[in-house]
């Protein structure tokens, strides 16, 4: 809404005397107060810049006199080293090609030292001629934008160097990650053999699944000539995991092996193991214990049938697959965990292997992976048992292959350390295959 002579009229006065008046008063600023008390620095130079005329807003800025300013000083004068140098080098040769110039970052020296930053906009005044007259400058206080930007940039530096910080430590995370997965599988070897010897008379396989490689696995098994043409072997699963496992792990092998060369009897050899875990950890009040299968096996060869007789100490049974395509769990009941009682009860099992004959040993890890949609059930010993059914008649090879294929589509659901040994006899004898080493 606009008044008859143009000025406009503030709404909801209704045109009233005293409310014109009051506005008409405010604007009666004379020309020469909007440019002395502007909110900007005005200034005009002559072309070799010579300041002609300076307002006090920009005077106040600097702390200069208007007496000591006018006539005497250049535009240049009033700029901080950097500033003169850009102005020579940029502003006076652009503002003489173009005309104008706005919105240039500059420095101004303020008395005592001090600096203003500030944001410069330029023109020249022609004549009617077209001849250059002089430079009219707006000056503009930057200090507010200046500190934003500074902290902008300070707090862009903060970030950047926290991100080159993270990377940093991402690599070395990932590195010590390398050294760590390197020196776990040099330990894990020292803890399990990385093959099985050759048994005259026999076939033989194994698999082992480390479910987390950043850490020790707790299963172990073994295979090594005892006295006469015997074999021991042996498979289990010890409680924990990490270095404590670890060293329960070599306890436990290095004690049945010794055991197994004294007295090379399965049930003598877990009763052994029972009473040196029992002592050292048990009677001391930090209980470790494991499950153990333990067997001792006489290949029979093309003059006699092969017999296997097996000790366990709280551990799954054996499954045998029969030549003639059955499977039967080899089951020994009473069998306690071995470490827990001073003197556990052993029972013991034995079978004959025919040509064609495999015996698998297993830790729970495959029998107790997650199956079904929502990783609700247990994979179970009859699931295991109805496996070995359709499988046989398998060599040891083609089993742990078989059994292998079944750990990898468990997926997310095999959330253990798993440990597979096979040994059978070939169903030709004269075709003797060596020991089939299948690491995980």
């Amino acid at each position: 809404m606009c008044r008859t002579n143009g000025a406009p009229e503030p709404a909801g006065t209704g045109g009233t005397t005293g409310t014109d008046a009051a506005f008409t008063a405010l604007l009666e600023d004379s020309a020469e107060d909007l440019y002395e008390s502007a909110p900007c620095g005005y200034l005009s130079t002559l072309m070799d810049g010579t300041i002609a005329k300076i307002n006090t807003t920009l005077l106040d800025w600097l702390g200069l006199e208007r007496e000591a300013v006018v006539g005497h000083k250049r535009f240049t004068d009033l700029l901080t080293v950097g500033g003169k140098l850009y102005h020579e080098t940029h502003f006076a040769p652009l503002l003489r090609m173009q005309g104008e110039l706005r919105g240039i970052a500059l420095d101004l020296k303020r008395q005592g030292h001090g600096r203003l930053p500030v944001l410069v906009s330029a023109v020249v005044k022609y004549s009617t001629r077209g001849e250059p007259l002089l430079i009219r400058v707006t000056v503009f206080d930057a200090s507010d934008r200046r500190s934003y930007e500074t902290e902008l940039l300070h707090r862009r530096k903060e970030a950047e160097r926290a991100h080159a910080e993270a990377d940093e430590a991402r690599r070395q995370a990932e590195a010590d990650r390398a050294r760590l997965a390197d020196a776990l599988a040099v330990l894990q070897r020292s803890l399990v053999p990385d093959s099985l010897p050759d048994v005259p008379g026999l076939e033989t396989a194994v698999h082992y699944h480390t479910a987390a490689p950043d850490q020790l696995g707790g299963d172990f098994y073994d295979l090594f000539p005892v006295a006469g043409d015997r074999w021991a072997f042996f498979l289990g699963d010890v409680c924990g995991k990490g270095p404590e496992a670890a060293s329960l792990t070599s306890l436990t092998r290095y004690t049945l092996r010794a055991a197994a060369h004294h007295d090379p009897d399965p049930a003598a050899a877990l009763a052994t193991l029972n009473a040196v875990l029992h002592e050292r950890y048990t009677a001391g009040g930090d209980p470790r214990y494991c499950t153990c299968v333990f067997g001792i096996v006489e290949p029979g060869g093309e003059h006699g049938p092969t017999v296997v007789r097996l000790a366990s100490g709280g551990h799954p049974p054996a499954l045998v697959l029969r030549s003639d395509g059955g499977a039967e769990f080899l089951h020994t009941p009473g069998g306690l965990l071995v470490g827990v009682l001073p003197d556990a009860p052993i029972s013991t099992v034995e079978t004959v292997l025919a040509a064609g004959d495999t015996i698998v040993l297993y830790t729970d890890g495959l029998t107790e992976a997650r199956t079904g949609p929502g990783r609700d059930d247990l994979y179970g010993e009859d699931t295991l048992l109805g496996f070995g059914t359709h499988l046989a008649p398998a060599a040891p090879g083609e089993v742990i292959t078989a059994l292998t294929g079944l750990l990898d589509g468990f997926g997310d659901g095999l959330n253990d350390d798993t440990a597979l040994l096979a040994l059978g006899v070939p169903a030709d004898t004269s075709l003797i295959r060596p020991a089939t080493s299948l690491p995980s």
